[in-house]
């Protein structure tokens, strides 16, 4: 019988690129595989089968030169890959090795095609159910049973895992290869970088001999376990659930602090260890992953960023006409120009106008300012105003200053500890604490959010505004998040009450980092008698994208759709809440809508809706930051799909454990430290 061992190898590994070609002792891993593959007495040849991408170009000219035939074929498709070897090759019978085993023993493999042939059956694996070490997986089938799976697979998970549908179809006779202990446990694959530092410890162990056996192996588990502990926390098979945004993610930790640029998108503030984390592309409010699997956003649509919703054709036009002009050049950009004049226009109490990219930058851009303005360092605040030192400098002293302002948990590590008392934070709507606050601590800045989660009551903003006036402090509002929620432009302009500075982000660019910082002439100057300046403020996409957000807003009355929509989200929230008996609690402007449950179990909650509308094609939790391109169509869909959750929501307050209900751990609710 023509026996054909099909090693399957790529480069572009998610959570451990290259790995097959990482050097043990000056070799690939991959010959190192090859080679223990070779001392097989019932394989008649073996074929690396990998993809057509070019970043697997370096394994397949060392394959190539080891004397083994290659074959390129699709990236994705490996079902596809070993159809075409087996034909290719005229196999009876097909051994499947994965590249990411260099620990394969002949042995192992030899019992395994034996078994195949002296049972007559179809599938003979050593996997199902497990009992060899993690690393020692060998698969052998006949080319029949290949062509049936060829022909049949449908789902792209049975494509990329090659047997998983000889694996669950009953219209073949399976047998297993078992070792009369359990060693399942141990873990010799390698899919993560610490995998490969325990792999390279055994080989070391060995050198310089490369074809010692797997129980040797063992016995050395016993000797010194120490060898093994670095990968000891990685689960079998994990990748085998993971996506490819997981995947990524769980890389991303290793290498990027925190995993990423941004807390409020990181996996675990949504739902850990199942969040697809990464997208390919955006549409409206639509959103695939890696995967090519396709949600709905009904979440934070880019943490607010997209009010026209995702990739607007108008807005990308002309990002895409500025590119084509040229971003940066020596000289500066129109654009921002005639961005200020229509803000001042927009605002007729401002004067002048700076440009940045980011809302961190905004907020610093902001409070420096108004300290030269106004000759005095201390700060009263109340809401959340970004990452810088002079906001963190609150909780120096008390990691707790800041926690009803948006983000628990912010630890003021790195920041000069000579900024202690210089801010000072204060509830919105308690008037006489800010009064206090002034009269005691020589207050030169009143630095605010206009309204987050509720709105002012008893003329606050008004004695706000007062207070300032009267004791020559600078007014700021922070409209990064507010700003063309509810009115074209700040939100200060629905209450009738003008700041000394005001700014801007978010959606400002639908998408595109460009945010403005607006003020009074005679506060504005004080610029001049500092520094504030960076290169890539005066870029031209960020001011061309915002020009042309403002020009489509202004058309459509985009304020006025996203508020209409987050309160019909907002209504049939508490229908569902009413109907099946929950008490919910509401918050947030009506375009950044939002609900908690009240009671203790309220985060679980939010995690598991989330796990449930994950599974039906929804990115959701328990607020929308509501976008034009939510229609009613859609609205109605994701409710009727929220519902049955809502139902087993109420079975959980009846006694049924949440945690039960859950696949991983619960979100994230604040700023935590990631592992």
């Amino acid at each position: 019988m023509n026996t054909i061992a099909i090693v399957q190898a790529r480069m572009g590994s998610t959570r451990f690129p290259n790995k097959v070609m990482q050097l043990i002792n000056g070799v690939p891993m991959i010959e190192l595989l090859l080679a223990r593959l070779a001392d097989s007495e019932k394989i008649t040849k073996i074929v690396l089968a990998t993809s057509k991408d070019p970043r697997n170009q370096s394994l397949v000219d060392h394959v190539q030169s080891l004397g083994i035939q290659v074959y390129q074929g699709s990236e994705h498709d490996v079902l596809d890959r070993y159809y075409q070897v087996a034909t290719q090759q005229e196999a009876d019978t097909i051994v499947r090795i994965t590249g990411d085993c260099p620990l394969v023993d002949s042995k192992i493999v030899d019992a395994a095609i034996a078994m195949f042939k002296e049972n007559g059956v179809d599938y003979v694996s050593n996997v199902i159910p497990p009992t060899f070490p993690d690393g020692l997986d060998v698969e052998v089938f006949g080319y029949n049973a290949l062509v049936q799976a060829w022909n049949n697979s449908t789902d792209s998970l049975e494509r990329e895992h090659v047997t998983q549908y000889i694996q669950e179809s009953n219209q073949f006779n399976k047998a297993c290869l078992s070792h009369c202990e359990d060693l399942s446990q141990q873990r010799w694959t390698v899919d993560e970088p610490e995998d490969f530092e325990v792999i390279k410890n055994i080989f070391n162990h060995f050198s310089p001999n490369k074809n010692f056996g797997w129980l040797e192996v063992v016995k050395l588990s016993h000797d010194e376990p120490s060898i093994f502990i670095p990968n000891q926390h990685v689960c079998r098979n994990e990748g085998a659930t993971m996506g490819t945004g997981q995947k990524l993610w769980k890389r991303a930790k290793s290498i990027i602090p925190g995993g990423n640029m941004l807390l409020s998108k990181r996996a675990e503030m949504f739902l850990p260890n199942q969040w697809p984390a990464y997208y390919s592309k955006a549409s409206g409010c639509t959103v695939w992953d890696l995967d090519g699997k396709e949600f709905i956003d009904m979440s934070i649509m880019g943490v607010g960023t997209n009010i026209l919703g995702y990739g607007n054709p108008e807005v990308d036009e002309a990002v895409q006409r500025a590119v084509t002009l040229g971003n940066m050049s020596t000289l500066n950009c129109p654009e921002e120009v005639a961005l200020a004049e229509k803000l001042i226009e927009m605002h007729p109490w401002a004067d002048m106008v700076r440009l940045a990219r980011t809302g961190g930058e905004a907020n610093a851009v902001a409070i420096r300012i108004a300290r030269a303005a106004s000759g005095k360092d201390n700060v009263a605040i109340c809401g959340y105003h970004g990452w810088h030192d002079w906001y963190l400098s609150a909780n120096i002293g008390s990691d707790e200053s800041l926690d009803d302002h948006l983000l628990p948990g912010l630890e003021p590590k790195g920041v000069p500890q000579n900024l202690k008392g210089t801010v000072f934070p204060f509830h919105y709507n308690n008037f006489e604490e800010l009064e206090t606050i002034v009269r005691d601590h020589d207050i030169g800045v009143i630095k605010m959010e206009v309204s987050r989660n509720e709105g002012p009551q008893d003329n606050f903003l008004q004695k706000v505004r007062k207070l300032a006036t009267d004791n020559n402090i600078v007014l700021v509002f922070d409209e990064c998040t507010s700003g063309f929620r509810e009115t074209f432009g700040g939100l200060h302009l629905k209450y009738g009450v003008d700041p000394d500075i005001a700014l801007f982000g978010k959606a400002l660019g639908n998408g595109y980092a460009i945010t403005a910082i607006i003020g009074r002439r005679e506060i504005m100057e004080s610029a001049q008698s500092t520094f504030i300046s960076s290169t890539f403020w005066t870029e031209r996409i960020g001011p061309s994208a915002a020009l042309k957000t403002l020009e489509v807003m202004e058309q459509t009355k985009s304020w006025e759709l996203i508020t209409n929509i987050g309160l019909d989200i907002r209504n049939k929230w508490q229908e569902l809440a009413d109907t099946h008996g929950l008490e919910i609690e509401h918050w947030g402007l009506p375009a950044l809508t939002g609900f908690t449950f009240t009671g203790k179990n309220a985060i679980a909650y939010k995690t598991l809706i989330t796990q449930e509308m994950l599974q039906s094609g929804y990115l959701a939790g328990n607020c929308v930051y509501a976008c034009t391109a939510h229609t009613d169509e859609i609205i109605e869909g994701f409710f009727a799909t929220l519902d049955p959750i809502f139902g087993l929501i109420k079975q959980c307050e009846e006694g049924l454990d949440v945690n039960k209900l859950l696949s991983g751990p619960i979100c994230h609710s604040g700023f935590k430290r990631l592992n």
